[in-house]
């Protein structure tokens, strides 16, 4: 009776450390692993949720960037439950070797869950691309209509500026009246009444 009821101790603990083996370990959830894709973008890989599971990529390229999702439940997976650390490194090594992390493949899959159900696989459920820094973009903007304005206000100074007017010399007219005034005045001092304009004409020539 003994050997019965340790028998059944036995096998009660054997029931329960196998239990425990096929209980998943903890998830690396909120992780985050870098990685470069095979044209050099530059990209980060975040874990979230439970037992459906999220992957966010981004990444940056040369003047733009662009992000994905992916959604599945690789919890059904064995081997993912043993160590989803090595699930997770397996997919940063897969995309490594791609070009563009988000528009080259649709579904991620590893080799230690290859014989795993569909449902453990993951797939992309969105996607997108944002272009160069829009705080530049405005910057730029910004300093072509301060020049644009700047160029109208000269323009507007040039076109409204004067002419420079020539000098003109002042004439001698008032020297020549002073003569023939004096010369009147002498013709009539000197001449017959009758005579006051042929004298006044000839004392002008004299006098210049």
């Amino acid at each position: 009776m003994k050997s019965f009821a340790l028998l059944f101790l036995v096998a009660i603990c054997g029931m329960g450390g196998l239990g425990q083996k096929l209980k998943p370990k903890k998830r690396s959830n909120g992780e985050e692993i870098n990685f470069r894709t095979k044209t050099k973008d530059v990209c980060t890989m975040s874990i979230s949720g439970d037992e459906e599971m999220k992957l966010r990529i981004e990444c940056k390229s040369q003047g733009m960037s662009y992000w994905c999702e992916f959604a599945g439940k690789p919890s059904v997976c064995r081997a993912f439950r043993k160590n989803p650390k090595i699930y997770w490194n397996q997919i940063a090594m897969e995309l490594r070797k791609l070009p563009h992390a988000c528009e080259s493949t649709q579904v991620l899959k590893t080799t230690m869950c290859q014989k795993a159900p569909t449902e453990a696989l993951m797939k992309q459920i969105a996607t997108g691309m944002e272009p160069e820094d829009l705080a530049n973009q405005e910057k730029s903007v910004q300093k072509t209509s301060t020049s644009m304005r700047g160029a109208g206000k000269s323009s507007v100074k040039k076109i409204g500026k004067p002419p420079m007017l020539p000098l003109i010399k002042p004439t001698q007219h008032g020297q020549g009246s002073e003569n023939e005034t004096e010369a009147m005045k002498l013709a009539r001092e000197h001449c017959w009444e009758s005579l006051h304009g042929f004298c006044s004409y000839i004392i002008g020539i004299f006098r210049g």
